[in-house]
């Protein structure tokens, strides 16, 4: 299974300030991570568009459903740099290549059985002309199909994707996809989750932000994503702020005392005893990268 979606939005072109603000100081135009191929207008352009941006990470989606997109990945951080093209997002609506007069993209499993199955010869022309205009090595562009039976997605595979130039994102529906386009292009299947989707479309915008708000310049402090849960093999400290006290909860004193070192040791101890306690996986990987022990937690 998989997932697709797709949205217009109008947007101020980058760069450009709002009159209230330019009235006290001009702000410098704000960079682009890539540039058009072709002339920028003055015109606003919709977040998600035709023409492609060189040397910007660009996130293709094939799928049943491209007016679902971009979706959530049009909003707050993902959507602002979006807008600012530090990274775009490319739809390509698999029922255009579908067969004869309906368009049909799936046909019965053969064998026998319930639900229906993509055609190869429906999707194989969706991924060629993909395919068609990325110049990038498989290795530095991925080509994913979500599937619930893939690698689990994690953190480091959201960052080997960040780490390339973009990436093609197969959105399964019905009962999946025929085995022999799979084979043919060597799709990488990667799930997120033990879990069954009607689509790939959910499962894409997840892997896609995810991905994205680790390509530099979308997040405002990039060292946040350092911190983070599975950054360091770990699930994250608990997070306070105000107010001190909160029906009759205190932030805890050492957090408040203001000595960094005591204030890092005690993060570091609760992110171990939270991932002990509730992902005993990532404890032992952690330990078993860390000191070759992965059955460390036995005193438990």
């Amino acid at each position: 299974m998989a997932e697709d979606d797709r949205m217009h939005e109008g947007g101020r072109p980058a760069g450009e300030t709002s009159p209230e603000a330019g009235a006290e100081r001009k702000a410098p135009p704000a960079r682009s991570h890539g540039r058009l191929s072709i002339r920028p207008t003055a015109v606003p352009r919709p977040l998600m568009e035709d023409r492609r941006l060189e040397n910007a990470w660009t996130a293709q989606v094939i799928t049943l459903l491209p007016e679902a997109f971009p979706g959530p990945l049009g909003l707050s951080l993902t959507g602002r740099a979006l807008k600012e093209r530090i990274w775009q997002l490319e739809t390509i609506d698999l029922r255009r290549f579908g067969i004869g007069r309906h368009r049909n993209v799936d046909d019965t499993p053969a064998g026998g059985g319930p639900g229906m199955v993509l055609r190869p010869d429906v999707l194989a022309a969706a991924i060629d002309e993909a395919r068609r205009s990325v110049r990038a090595p498989r290795e530095e562009w991925p080509l994913i199909l979500l599937s619930p039976r893939g690698r689990p997605f994690d953190q480091a595979m959201a960052r080997r994707f960040a780490a390339g130039r973009g990436i093609t994102l197969v959105c399964g529906r019905f009962e999946g996809v025929d085995q022999r386009v799979i084979d043919h292009y060597g799709l990488e299947e990667v799930s997120i989750g033990d879990f069954i989707l009607t689509g790939g479309e959910i499962a894409a915008m997840a892997l896609i932000d995810a991905t994205v708000r680790l390509i530099p310049r979308v997040l405002g402090n990039q060292a946040s994503t350092e911190e983070e849960s599975f950054s360091h093999g770990l699930l994250e400290h608990p997070q306070y702020t105000r107010p001190t006290d909160w029906e009759g909860r205190r932030i805890p004193e050492v957090l408040l005392s203001g000595h960094h070192a005591n204030i890092a040791r005690w993060r570091s101890e609760q992110s171990v005893k939270l991932t002990r306690e509730r992902r005993p996986d990532l404890w032992r990987a952690w330990r078993a990268r860390r000191d070759g022990d992965p059955e460390g937690d036995q005193e438990l």
